[in-house]
């Protein structure tokens, strides 16, 4: 079964606030809009990947995704990571998708072949949460069906999921992958993100483009 890769993605000039004592506002939209860019090729990449649905109010965002062949559902009270989530949600289902992956815009480092290894395979009643490197928050959630559980990101929001998941009695599974382990919300992610991108170049062109790397 393939799945509805769905990305909520926040009017980039207000992305990336804690980033703001080291980068401007101009390097921050331009950084943000580089990974999104980075996130549609990988998702593009991905053999198990069947539509791709941006939810967002961003014009250069929605713009990324028309690009990158990706549906577009328009956001335009930028309610949040949740809401957006959920439209994205019931697109997927108004199309008739049985598995969905929530995706983060700020994970430049998704490696393709990663997101098939967690899509291959995945039952009809399925809730698997991709932690973030802390071990924390949640970069990716994986629903089968769309409706298995409402997500719940933030602060917390492995734990949060999990928890959702046992209530509803759907088996569930905390996966950790690498490419979705570091997403960028601190100037502390950018320092890890520069050491990844000089250890193995080549990977996430448009950030490491705009990171001058």
């Amino acid at each position: 079964m393939n799945a509805t890769a769905v990305l909520p993605v926040k009017r980039l000039y207000a992305a990336k606030q804690r980033l703001a004592a080291g980068l401007g506002g101009a390097e921050r939209r331009q950084l943000a809009e580089a990974m999104v860019g980075d996130v549609l090729e990988a998702i593009g990449a991905a053999r198990t990947i069947e539509r791709t649905i941006l939810v967002s109010g961003d014009p250069v965002a929605q713009e990324l995704a028309a690009g990158a062949g990706a549906e577009v559902v328009a956001d335009p009270e930028d309610g949040g990571h949740n809401p957006a989530a959920l439209a994205g949600i019931a697109r997927a289902e108004a199309e008739g998708a049985g598995l969905v992956v929530l995706l983060p815009g700020d994970c430049p480092l998704l490696d393709p072949r990663e997101l098939d290894r967690l899509l291959t395979g995945v039952p009809e009643r399925y809730v698997g949460v991709v932690p973030d490197r802390h071990g924390t928050g949640t970069n990716a959630l994986v629903l089968s069906p769309p409706d298995a559980i409402v997500p719940a990101f933030g602060e917390g929001s492995r734990d949060r999921h999990v928890a959702l998941a046992r209530q509803a009695g759907i088996p569930f599974e905390v996966e950790e992958i690498p490419s979705l382990g570091l997403d960028l919300d601190t100037p502390a992610d950018i320092i890890a993100l520069t050491r990844e991108l000089d250890a193995r170049p080549g990977r996430a062109r448009r950030t490491a483009k705009a990171l001058g790397i």
